[in-house]
């Protein structure tokens, strides 16, 4: 899964750094405004991870540009505990939920599992129906009454299929969804990872569509 943190601190972004990635996350991250809103406008994030006080342009700013040019990534705000103004006004332009500074991991990843559930639309921490289903919590995947747990890998890109049941991705856009700023990926990363997945589970779990990519479908059960 890959995020974008937006934090100036240097201490609190390479704390968080380390504990998104000691969780497995592909995390890319930018110490101003500008930078943040770049990275938002050239690639595809699972979630962003925005502070309000920022140099050059204001998280605020930041946020109401990116909603302005109709971008829908999840944004969870980082804000001090006095910032009630800030908060209210985050939340009115488009975050998805805040956390208070100094936050424990664990609250921010439960607050980050919260907002990613409740963007692909389901009340609780799995994604998917009664056949197929992705727990977010867990990290495990049951198809057909078989159910394992996923590499981090494996996990965002059944992530990435299951935020959007049906839609088909390209390459390109799932290279973007799993993979980092710096990382060499190889040519054939993401059919190595479409493998692994399938010979757990089996063939039909990730559909081919010729010429365009794969998606995963679901049946017609209620969801998770």
């Amino acid at each position: 899964m890959r995020v974008l943190l937006v934090e100036d601190d240097l201490q609190i972004g390479q704390s968080l750094m380390r504990a998104l990635q000691d969780q497995d996350y592909s995390v890319d991250w930018v110490r101003d405004g500008n930078a943040g809103s770049a990275a938002i406008a050239a690639a595809e994030y699972t979630i962003v991870l925005l502070d309000l006080g920022l140099p050059g342009m204001g998280g605020i700013e930041l946020l109401r540009s990116a909603r302005s040019a109709g971008n829908t990534v999840p944004v969870l705000i980082l804000t001090a505990r006095d910032d009630l103004e800030a908060r209210v006004q985050g939340l009115d332009v488009g975050a998805d939920d805040y956390v208070l500074k100094p936050f424990d991991v664990p609250e921010l990843l439960a607050r980050m599992r919260a907002v990613l559930r409740r963007k692909a639309g389901y009340a609780s921490s799995r994604l998917g129906d009664d056949s197929l289903n992705l727990d977010l919590d867990k990290r495990t995947l049951c198809c057909n009454g078989v159910s394992s747990v996923l590499s981090a890998r494996e996990f965002a890109l059944m992530l990435a299929f299951l935020e959007r049941p049906g839609t088909i991705l390209s390459r390109d856009q799932l290279e973007d969804k799993l993979y980092g700023w710096g990382k060499e990926v190889e040519s054939n990363a993401v059919d190595v990872l479409i493998h692994s997945v399938r010979k757990k589970f089996g063939q039909s779990v990730i559909r081919n569509v010729r010429g365009l990519g794969w998606t995963v479908m679901l049946g017609d059960g209620p969801k998770a």
